[in-house]
């Protein structure tokens, strides 16, 4: 098995699909456009769609050849980013202030791509369901998905998902076998203190004082607090107080993201945050004001669907381009939340070494079309092994 002949022979209609969706990208619960292209082309495939669950969210239901109760589900994410395109080719964003800068435009063609070939071959005993969730980037679209009833409506019993990966080489596959992608929080502080005149701070309580000791403290959770062997990072990106260079202002405000592939270390992180942050304005007298912001769990492969993953990827690529030991990301990915429901697993396929300005989120970023043929074939196989005839 490789990639599929009848898949690579419409490269140039996917690369088609794909800059039509880089042209009209749209952000978390806004996919209507989007939504209405994937589901109109699902139609013509003669597939059936369902519309609405997560509010523009499209699945696509396909049964096979066959009277097996089984049955997988299929992810591509299919949101935007809120951000300014800084490319000027044709198919460039036509929506100001939004951009396809992460590749959702193309992880939703290669699962058309798949669901146009599945459809004519039905090589396959079961029932497959193609997935195109909004609101990856912000808003839990796949929380919001399973909310409206995705894992009831549709009784799958494994769910996938697949995310291309600048900085791995084109054709090379990244499979973990546990942990690829971090937990993601972020804390809210405001600490109150009593603004002063800048020449007489001892008549007030200085809350930028605070907040310095608070950053320093809040450094020693990661090197002191979890163990060595367990990545986490605490990070604060956003410090504010003050409005002149002669007032001790009344208030400072802090905030930041806190990150961990673990439960518990990812509680760990939130209850030292929390104690370390009240016991620091009690030693500066200020009042503290926490608001804690629970955001995607970590993204944690079942080890059977990783090890099947590997295996259908090494089918259509080659058992020299899957690589099992590839290090996890700090960033997140709400397809944790499917995970979390049903077993499955979730690729990286390398996008290759990106110039620059080719990384992910980077208002120069394009997605590889190279891939479309290499991610279609994959999904494809995917469901020929998962649900074989």
């Amino acid at each position: 098995m490789a990639v599929i002949n009848s898949i690579a022979d419409r490269h140039d209609d996917m690369r088609g699909w794909r800059h039509l969706l880089h042209a009209h990208p749209e952000i978390a619960y806004e996919e209507v456009w989007t939504s209405d292209f994937i589901a109109d082309k699902l139609a013509s495939f003669g597939i059936e769609v369902h519309r609405g669950m997560g509010k523009t969210g499209v699945v696509g239901v396909l049964r096979g050849n066959g009277n097996s109760n089984a049955a997988i589900g299929l992810r591509a994410d299919m949101d935007a980013l809120p951000m300014q395109e800084l490319n000027e080719f044709e198919h460039a964003s036509q929506i100001d202030g939004r951009m396809h800068a992460c590749g959702h435009d193309g992880h939703s063609t290669m699962l058309l791509g798949a669901a146009q070939y599945l459809a004519e071959t039905r090589n396959f005993d079961g029932t497959v369901y193609f997935i195109f969730q909004p609101a990856e980037e912000e808003g839990a679209g796949a929380k919001a998905m399973a909310d409206d009833g995705l894992f009831t409506q549709f009784d799958m019993q494994t769910v996938w998902g697949m995310h291309n990966w600048p900085g791995v080489d084109v054709g090379t596959v990244g499979v973990h076998r546990g942990a690829c992608m971090a937990a993601a929080d972020m804390f809210d502080i405001r600490l109150n203190g009593v603004g002063a005149h800048g020449a007489m701070p001892h008549q007030g309580v200085d809350p930028i004082i605070c907040g310095s000791a608070l950053v320093q403290s809040l450094q020693s959770i990661v090197s002191r607090r979890v163990s060595p062997l367990s990545p986490a990072v605490v990070s604060v990106t956003i410090f504010e107080a003050g409005s002149a260079m002669n007032v001790i202002p009344g208030t400072a405000r802090l905030a930041g993201t806190a990150r961990a592939f673990s439960a518990d270390v990812r509680a760990l992180l939130e209850a030292s945050i929390r104690e370390i942050a009240a016991t620091t304005a009690a030693a500066h007298g200020c009042e503290l004001e926490l608001d804690w912001i629970a955001g995607y769990p970590p993204t944690v492969n079942h080890l059977a669907e990783a090890d099947r993953a590997a295996s259908v990827a090494a089918s259509v690529l080659g058992a020299d381009k899957i690589v099992t030991d590839i290090e996890p990301s700090m960033a997140s990915e709400d397809f944790a939340f499917m995970l979390e429901e049903k077993p499955g697993a979730y690729i990286w396929l390398g996008a290759g070494q990106p110039e620059a300005d080719g990384n992910l989120h980077n208002a120069r970023y394009d997605f590889n079309d190279e891939l479309l043929p290499l991610g279609a074939s994959y999904w494809a196989c995917l469901v020929e092994t998962e649900l074989a005839k």
